[in-house]
């Protein structure tokens, strides 16, 4: 793996960032030094992103040199932090009204949209971290077939629950919002609840298998 860019984020950040491409082993090091930055002194809040992790500190406090320092040698550290093993199966009605843009993906990988409904529903994803709205889990692991471009045009409105294919990824959408991804289904489960004691039900780590409910095509 090559090495990792630490730079400067404003007075008050150090960002850890790892060449593309986001790979398993790269997120089990942003974990990993991610849990050793949270119990750094002066450290304020820790960020896993994708392929890249952001340290807050109080600039009054912490010496930036050490805090890069630290943050190399954590990245460095054999081992990285395992998934954690839990496993949520998300059932999903692919096709028809639930997944309006099945068809383009079928149209764009050169398979049968059952081909493409069986294929994503086989894959063994890994929560890479969670952005864009509470809930919103990014996920690796998906075919290398069934990689398609995110829409030329997002739409203005997307349904809670639908799960699409952006690039190389897959995701559920937790809530009702803009979006650019491909929808192939969507799920009735909530991705984000903040009357429940964890509210969101993905976390990153956790390994996501998707189920059919139904298939529309």
């Amino acid at each position: 793996m090559n090495a990792p860019r630490i730079f400067p984020f404003g007075d008050a950040a150090l960002v850890c960032e790892a060449p593309a491409p986001a790979t398993l082993d790269c997120q089990r090091r942003v974990w990993a030094a991610a849990e050793a930055a949270r119990g750094w002194p002066h450290v304020l809040e820790v960020v896993p992103g994708m392929n890249n992790l952001t340290i807050v500190f109080d600039p009054l406090e912490a010496d930036p040199a050490a805090l890069t320092n630290q943050l190399q040698a954590a990245w460095d550290k054999p081992g990285g932090k395992e998934a954690p093993g839990r496993v949520v199966e998300i059932p999903v009605q692919y096709g028809g009204e639930f997944g309006p843009d099945l068809e383009a993906v079928a149209r764009h990988t050169g398979l049968t949209p059952r081909e493409v409904v069986e294929r994503h529903a086989a894959g063994d994803y890994v929560v890479f971290f969670l952005g864009f709205q509470p809930g919103f889990a990014y996920m690796g692991g998906l075919e290398a077939a069934l990689h398609t471009p995110r829409r030329a045009s997002p739409r203005t409105e997307v349904a809670a629950g639908s799960v699409g294919i952006g690039g190389e990824q897959t995701g559920v959408y937790p809530a009702v919002s803009p979006g650019g991804w491909q929808l192939i289904g969507r799920t009735e489960l909530a991705m984000f609840d903040p009357a429940r004691a964890s509210p969101t039900l993905l976390q990153p780590g956790d390994r996501v298998r998707f189920t059919i409910a139904g298939m529309h095509t």
